[in-house]
């Protein structure tokens, strides 16, 4: 199963977009390949315009990190945090794009110059850039992750509720359907009975003509038609259990309608 399987893209767009309006920080949310599955939130000046582009989309050096907050190759803080579902990780909030408090005008010229970034233009972008200390950056990233996480295992659920309902629905249907057929096939027994009757009947007035000689073919016919009338019985009997059947299911399959 996919992120995509259970959370609309627009709902994951809106949760990152919040978290970048009340930190300030740059996020987006990534597979596990890099690759953007949403659009990127307040990206610094540096990033959109200088910063070395991998083949996933993102900052090379950016997004094959493990999970925690790390120094970028433009000198920025970035976190990189995991975004499980059912346990697993299937993608990521990557962000930050905040220089350290204290950080110096000369290692803002250095990362812009090592990425080939005109010198002044470069260092002029890099200084827009949000101060966070790294522990108010840590915190952030790994209370985003756990609203998110929260949200993908709310949606999670609500999609498991909503296949097990479409899976009770089938096999309602199934049972509707089995139980008309058993009503069908007992109501042909039923007429097989009541021809069995009709045989032992007439077998019984053949034996009375035929005197003496019939007595033992009229005892046998006599027990043909208390078998057959016992087997009408419980045929009819069959049949009325079935439809109490089929009047529950149907009762089901109403109440889970109406909810």
């Amino acid at each position: 199963m996919k992120l995509l399987d259970i959370i609309q893209l627009n709902e994951l767009q809106q949760v990152q977009d919040l978290f970048a309006q009340a930190t300030g920080l740059a996020a987006v949310t990534v597979d596990m390949d890099g690759n953007w599955i949403t659009n990127p939130s307040n990206f610094t000046d540096f990033c959109q315009r200088f910063a070395q582009r991998g083949p996933a989309g993102g900052c090379q050096g950016c997004g094959a990190q493990q999970p925690g907050v790390y120094r970028c190759p433009a000198g920025l803080m970035n976190f990189y945090q995991l975004l499980l579902l059912n346990g697993e990780p299937v993608c990521a909030l990557l962000g930050g794009q905040a220089a350290e408090p204290g950080q110096s005008e000369e290692a803002f010229r250095q990362a812009a110059l090592s990425l080939g970034a005109p010198e002044e233009e470069g260092l002029q972008a890099l200084k827009k850039a949000p101060v966070r200390p790294e522990k108010q950056i840590r915190a952030a990233a790994e209370l985003a992750v756990q609203a998110m996480n929260n949200l993908i295992a709310l949606r999670s659920a609500g999609h498991d509720s909503r296949t097990q309902d479409v899976v009770l629905a089938e096999e309602m249907g199934n049972m509707v359907g089995k139980t008309r057929e058993i009503v069908r096939k007992i109501q042909d027994l039923k007429k097989v009975s009541t021809q069995q009757k009709l045989l032992s009947v007439n077998a019984a007035i053949e034996a009375g003509r035929a005197g003496d000689a019939g007595k033992g073919f009229r005892i046998v016919a006599d027990q043909m038609g208390k078998l057959a009338e016992t087997s009408s019985e419980v045929y009819e009997s069959i049949i009325e259990d079935s439809k109490v059947i089929y009047t529950a299911v149907e009762h089901m399959k109403e109440f889970r309608e109406e909810r």
